[in-house]
Formats: structure tokens, sequence, C-alpha cells
């Protein structure tokens, strides 16, 4: 940002699949409109208007995924970007960072300080949270299944279902022993009411667990 763009509020897009994620960031920074602006939320699509930082939100992901965060960075309405996740490690981190991403934010941080955090990266700072491994969710964030008492984990691997994972690939894409997946997806069945994977898909497809498609503005 310029010294004249100071007075104005840093512009901000997220990028991520599901909108009740996306409704869910927008509502955390909304007592902070008059330092952070959030001018586009968006799935799948190009961000197409300027924007001070570009927020890669890795929800349904173990980590960032390359070809995406390279889109972003090429793209020329993205000032900066940088990558907003519950997967806090080192190595992602630094995966990030060389790859051009100026910031690798915790999604355990709390609003004020990922206001500053974002205000830092578009200021010309490098930021990153504490490589923490996998954090807990910042209780203001949302996702889906929050409300019938799932896990944020456990949405992620309900996402992965819906989309048609099957453990071994849920497993690969996270990191996790499939004895851990097959955890959590009884625990997650227990909570919805699912006998069989079948059910679980048509439940997921009904509450929320396909990615969106849709582009949404304020």
């Amino acid at each position: 940002m310029s010294a004249g763009d100071q007075a104005r509020p840093v512009r901000v897009a997220l990028r991520n699949d599901y909108e009740i994620v996306l409704g869910g960031f927008r509502r955390m920074l909304e007592r902070y409109q008059h330092r952070v602006e959030v001018v586009e939320v968006l799935e799948q699509h190009r961000i197409d208007q300027p924007v001070d930082v570009a927020l890669y939100d890795t929800f349904a992901q173990h980590e960032p995924e390359h070809d995406v965060v390279a889109e972003m960075l090429a793209n020329p309405m993205n000032a900066v970007v940088a990558i907003y996740s519950w997967n806090v490690e080192q190595a992602f981190i630094d995966a990030a960072l060389q790859q051009g991403a100026r910031g690798y934010f915790a999604k355990s941080m709390p609003a004020m300080e990922l206001v500053e955090a974002i205000e830092r990266v578009a200021a010309g700072e490098v930021v990153t949270s504490p490589a923490d491994g996998r954090v807990r969710s910042n209780a203001a964030l949302d996702w889906p299944g929050r409300a019938d008492g799932i896990s944020d984990r456990e949405s992620e691997v309900l996402a992965l279902i819906t989309q048609g994972k099957s453990n071994a690939e849920i497993a690969a894409q996270t990191h996790l022993t499939q004895n851990t997946i097959k955890t959590h997806i009884r625990s997650a069945y227990r909570k919805i009411g699912a006998a069989n994977r079948v059910e679980a898909v048509l439940w997921g497809v009904q509450n929320g667990f396909q990615p969106d498609h849709a582009r949404s503005r304020r």
C-alpha cells in the first residue's frame, strides 16, 4: 500500500470453496471494517478487482495447493497473497513463503491479531504464525456441520467423503493414518445419524459439505 492508501481500510479477498466458511470469516471481521474491508469472497474464481491482501483458506485440505497459490500470485489484482489454515507446520510455512506468499496465518488467531497481521503484510512485512502443527479453530469462525456438534477435523473429513474421496485418499490428503480417519468418521456418523457412507454423503450434500462454486460479493 502507498502512503496515500494508509488512511483507508486494507482491502481483503478470501478464497475458499465453502460459503459457510466464507460467511464466518466475514462476520468475524465485521467489527473491524474501519481497518479491514472484505471486498470479495470467492469460490473457485479468479479475483477480478484490486485487493491489498488475497487470503487462501485451506479448508478440507491438509496444506495449500501449490497450483492455486501460483495462480493467485500470478494474478495482478492481488497485491500480496497469504495462507489461512488450521495446519501450521514449518514445512508448509517455508514452502508457501518460498513460492511467494507473504504471510501464513493460523485459524486460531483472534480476530484482532488477524487484522493486525493482514495490515502488516499489506504494508510490506512477511508475517507468519508460530509453527504449532494442527491448531484448533478460532471460535468466531464457522465450518459445515458445526451447529450439529461436528468438530473442525470431522467437518474436513465429511467434506472429503462428500466429494467422493476414499479413506485412503483422505488419509493421504490429510497426512493422517487410516485408523485415525476411521475414528473421525465413526464419530461424525454418530452425530449425523448415518449408518453408512451413502447416508453420510446424502447428509453432506443436504448440509453444505459439497463445495460451492458460486461467487459472493458484498
